[in-house]
């Protein structure tokens, strides 16, 4: 057998630094015993505190965190972490991915390596905001460790909360899944023990949890970015940090849809405010957490500190809606929204066909896309008619132009509109139901779901993180944990239960 390849990092080691190679080969000999002595590892001249090693194994990925000698005097929160085995990947399906049918030993392009392998997110979050962040960084390779109560995160059971009954949360896999789950009571002297050497060992410490819970446990942003100065430290709250309804709870709909705008400007000003889909603006806020702080792993590479990212429903709902929010800052007035039959923007509007599918118009530049919409309906006499002369007009008279597509287009099936769609180059999108999207070709060609394992069953499909890193397609994944599985391993790896 030949020597195992390792990847490391370029910082210089510190003097005095040593690198425990027996201990390492011996890690290895246990986790890999097909070694049989065999492993060959090289001194690479370079590394730092938190470096991490990827061994390759044939179809099998081993990451090893390679540690310094402890010093005393060293705060805990920089002293580097433990050794040990932090992640293994399962071989990637179609390792190629949908850039080319190369195999991936033949193309220069793949990787399949996580982006975020060797990162290590410690996670204390509920619902979904949260999880939401620390899932899509689980997605792309980081070890992510959710720290749970001994009942678990009550998103495991919303189902039953809400009256439905025992039943799966596919919500909660979506958000969770590739992640490892440690189960400990921080009302304890030793849940918080343990948390502190779980986060000693990170590089991200996530959390979504109300800010006056954690700063009783000593667990606030703050109180972590003390103790802990190279951490990068992310909050997600429902109202931030600052102000006078900082300690409010705040779910999505709350925070994100009513308290900015969002649900009342969906609708005409008369009509009561839009039912929303929870879960929606938990999306969005997670996923500018995770832009956050991934600046600040960015920064932190060069500067080596950490610090806190905060990021709430309310801020993220606020830049969400925020093109309305400015025109009526400037105007000092918004237009309010209009019913479907007297929106003053037909060629951005929805229609139905003669089957009762509905689509949308997408001709934002209504002078551009006006004559291939007549073309379409075969009404070219629309052109000609003074009341849809120009953009102007066609604003003051949308009612009336509005009716004269519906009628053109209530005469035909969906399919029939797609042929003439194509043929006079109308920009538009149908309006499709989930079990629709369910089987869109194109959702699939753009990677939109993933596989994910099951254990004791067939892997099941689910719906993809919104990021593809070209070469390195996420074809599968691992499922979400149960609560407290992989307990006893982390508190081995981080010291603080000895090893068996």
């Amino acid at each position: 057998m030949g020597p195992i390849g390792i990847v490391g990092g370029a910082e210089p080691v510190r003097d005095g630094d040593e690198l425990d190679w027996s201990a390492r080969r011996a890690l290895l000999s246990r986790e890999l015993p097909e070694l049989q002595g065999e492993l060959e590892v090289a001194q690479f001249p370079g590394g730092s505190a938190n470096l991490t090693y990827l061994i390759r194994l044939g179809d099998r990925e081993l990451v090893l965190r390679r540690r310094h000698r402890r010093d005393a005097s060293v705060p805990p929160g920089e002293r580097d972490r433990p050794s040990g085995l932090t992640h293994e990947r399962p071989p990637p399906t179609n390792p190629g991915g949908p850039m080319t049918d190369q195999p991936v030993a033949d193309n220069p392009e793949a990787d399949d390596v996580g982006v975020l392998t060797g990162i290590r997110v410690v996670e204390l979050t509920m619902w979904i905001a949260g999880p939401s962040a620390g899932g899509l960084l689980a997605d792309w390779g980081a070890d992510v460790i959710k720290v749970e109560p001994p009942a678990g995160d009550p998103q495991r059971n919303v189902f039953a909360t809400l009256g439905y009954g025992d039943l799966p949360v596919p919500g909660f896999a979506l958000d969770n899944r590739g992640k490892r789950s440690v189960a400990l009571d921080l009302a304890t002297e030793d849940g918080r023990a343990a948390m502190d050497k779980l986060l000693a060992s990170a590089d991200v410490y996530l959390t979504n949890m109300r800010p006056n819970s954690l700063e009783a446990l000593g667990l606030s942003p703050q109180q972590v970015h003390e103790r802990f100065p190279n951490l990068v430290v992310t909050t997600i709250t429902g109202y931030g940090l600052d102000g006078p309804d900082a300690g409010l709870p705040g779910y999505d709909i709350g925070a994100f849809w009513a308290r900015t705008g969002i649900a009342r400007d969906l609708v005409p000003r008369t009509s009561a405010p839009l039912g929303v889909r929870g879960g929606l603006g938990d999306h969005y806020t997670g996923l500018s957490a995770t832009a956050g702080l991934l600046a600040a792993l960015l920064q932190r590479g060069r500067t080596g500190k950490g610090r806190i990212v905060e990021t709430s429903l309310l801020r993220t709902g606020l830049w969400a809606i925020g093109h309305q929010v400015v025109v009526q800052e400037t105007f000092g007035r918004l237009e309010s929204t209009k019913p479907r039959e007297a929106s003053p923007t037909p060629l951005v509007n929805c229609y139905e066909s003669a089957d009762g599918h509905w689509f949308w118009l997408i001709g934002v530049e209504a002078d551009r896309h006006f004559p291939t919409v007549t073309a379409a309906i075969e009404r070219p006499e629309l052109l000609a008619d003074e009341r849809f002369g120009d953009a102007k007009n066609r604003r003051k008279n949308s009612t009336a132009l509005i009716a004269e597509f519906d009628e053109a287009f209530r005469s035909q099936p969906l399919s029939h509109w797609k042929e003439r769609f194509a043929a006079n180059d109308v920009w538009w999108a149908p309006a499709q139901t989930f079990p629709e999207v369910l089987e869109d070709p194109q959702i699939h060609a753009a990677g939109g779901f993933v596989q994910v394992s099951n254990p004791g069953g067939e892997p099941y499909r689910s719906v993809n993180s919104p990021i593809t890193f070209r070469g390195n397609p996420l074809r599968t994944t691992k499922p979400s944990p149960t609560v407290g599985q992989h307990t006893e391993d982390v508190l081995r790896e981080v010291g603080h239960l000895p090893a068996p």
